[in-house]
């Protein structure tokens, strides 16, 4: 008997090992690319994309999947849409742990470093980019591939982690700085040849002055945020870059927590202790107060573009809170203009492994579709993203649309075309951070410290020294981020355990307890 309650102790520990090793390590597969694609048999997969409130997109997917599976009918294509990446990214580390990915994913890279730790759901697809039947623009695919040199090399890299390729690019937008040029004329004051951040703090502060009636002198309204930042954790990270402090590296070493870190808050501080600055989180969606006259300047990514301006297609606002206004894209203000940074983001292709390497090929050839002119320049067109390949930036299609500006107020939206030619301009000024196991909490934790002091001069609270020492402490704890005398590295977690786990932890505590209290009952029993 005694054997048998040591066996199943011993199975118990093994099995919270097994757990726990999934859960926090790093586990790559190989992929066996076969000779030939087998269209004898029939292949179903499935495709996660992000969708918010733009049809546009949706039908987009509809007609990629719809000539897709007429260009290969023996494969169906189940598409699921979601309205943040948060939940597809949520949702996959869920599915890891039973095995039930989709096929093909919309995500970031940031997110893929935590898909990586999950047992053989991840494989390098260096080998099979490169396959001359398979890979990009091989031989045996039918339909119009880009190559791999037609996928925009600085676009390509982005998707690199541990020195292999994990995903390809989707498309790519950066950040722009929307200005209402109508409210900063009012002030007085020009679009400058180069914006900086004084310039805009500047602007931010003498546009609170107000009327004898309490309104403000800029609007004639009550309410004005002068400047909102929509994603802080981009503007921690970019105002970092700009000045050349470090952030993090690849090996996932966090250097965030640092003297210019400190400056940067200490810099925002006062601007949002005067209400001349706020954030979403605070205020909440920034082109709504542009599109009311109630703001001047709104950082978003250049991907929002069809939702700011006051002639702008997909407007949250009803049409009677829009007032006439002239807006304004410009690159986000820099520290030295001479040298401008701005971040690089947009979704990659994301190729899940399977057990059938025939379904992980189906696979791999859609998100190959995904790439091609037609879904590329058509999805670009229906925001401010850029194509991922040369290919079909050079197309004459896209040529046009890019010189069609202002001609109406929906695919040709002046903002949105603006935006677009902005960051075709600037591709060799953006960057992006180092991606590992962690890095996306790192971003999270780079945007809370702002949110943090942001809040708190609201609150009319002393931000110092030793306030910006406990937003740092209390910051890594929420993120659970582990810092050894300011050169720390990330935990490599996978957040929250998923649901089947936590279920089967739960059972093996109680297997332990009832083990317990057996080995006691018999010790008494044989006393007795």
């Amino acid at each position: 008997m005694r054997r048998k309650i040591l066996t199943t102790i011993f199975a118990s520990i093994t099995s919270i090992m097994l757990l726990c090793g999934c859960h926090g390590g790093t586990s790559i597969s190989n992929f066996d690319i076969p000779e030939e694609f087998d269209t004898s048999n029939h292949y179903e997969i499935t495709f996660w994309a992000k969708n918010d409130t733009n049809i546009a997109q949706t039908n987009i997917y509809k007609k990629a999947i719809s000539d897709f599976e007429k260009i290969y009918p023996n494969v169906t294509v189940n598409m699921r849409l979601y309205t943040d990446y948060g939940r597809i990214y949520n949702d996959v580390i869920t599915n890891i742990s039973t095995n039930t990915t989709p096929n093909v994913c919309i995500t970031y890279p940031d997110h893929i470093a935590t898909y990586m730790t999950g047992s053989n759901v991840m494989f390098s697809l260096d080998e099979i980019i490169d396959n001359p039947k398979y890979g990009l623009g091989g031989s045996n695919i039918l339909f119009d591939a880009p190559s791999k040199d037609e996928i925009i090399p600085k676009y390509l890299e982005e998707c690199k982690l541990q020195d292999s390729y994990y995903a390809l690019p989707y498309m790519r937008s950066t950040e722009a700085l929307y200005i209402n040029k109508t409210l900063l004329n009012n002030l007085g004051y020009d679009i400058p040849d180069e914006i900086t951040w004084d310039y805009i703090f500047e602007v931010s502060e003498k546009a609170l002055e107000k009327n004898s009636d309490g309104t403000y002198k800029v609007n004639n309204q009550n309410v004005l945020i002068p400047f909102i930042y929509k994603s802080t954790d981009n503007m921690m990270i970019s105002m970092l870059r700009q000045l050349d402090a470090p952030f993090s590296d690849s090996e996932g070493n966090i250097y965030a927590f640092n003297d210019e870190t400190k400056k940067i808050l200490s810099m925002i501080a006062p601007h949002a202790g005067s209400g001349a600055f706020s954030t979403f989180q605070i205020s909440s969606y920034p082109g709504n107060y542009i599109n009311a006259n109630q703001c001047i300047f709104a950082i978003d990514s250049t991907a929002g573009a069809t939702w700011i301006g006051s002639d702008a297609p997909l407007s949250d606002l009803h049409d009677g809170d829009i007032e006439e206004s002239e807006t304004a894209v410009r690159p986000i203000p820099q520290f030295d203009a001479n040298n401008p940074k701005m971040i690089s983001q947009g979704p990659s292709l994301c190729i899940f492994n399977k057990s059938n390497p025939q379904e992980v090929l189906a696979s791999w050839l859609f998100a190959q579709y995904l790439l091609t002119n037609d879904i590329q320049i058509g999805y670009a067109k229906t925001e401010g993203y850029v194509p991922v390949t040369s290919k079909a930036q050079s197309d004459p299609a896209y040529i046009d649309y890019l010189s069609r500006g202002g001609e109406d107020n929906n695919e040709h939206y002046i903002v949105k075309i603006d935006a677009t030619k902005m960051l075709l301009n600037n591709i060799d000024n953006t960057f992006v951070t180092a991606v590992f196991n962690g890095s996306a909490s790192l971003r999270s934790a780079a945007g809370q410290m702002i949110e943090n002091v942001a809040k708190a001069k609201k609150r009319k609270q002393t931000v110092d020294d030793a306030f910006l020492n406990k937003t740092f402490k209390d910051v890594k704890d929420l993120y659970h981020l582990n810092e050894v005398h300011g050169l720390g590295k990330a935990k490599h977690d996978l957040g929250p355990l998923p649901g089947p786990s936590v279920a089967l932890i739960t059972i093996l505590i109680v297997a332990w307890i009832l083990i317990i209290l057996y080995v006691l009952y018999e010790k008494k029993k044989t006393k007795k």
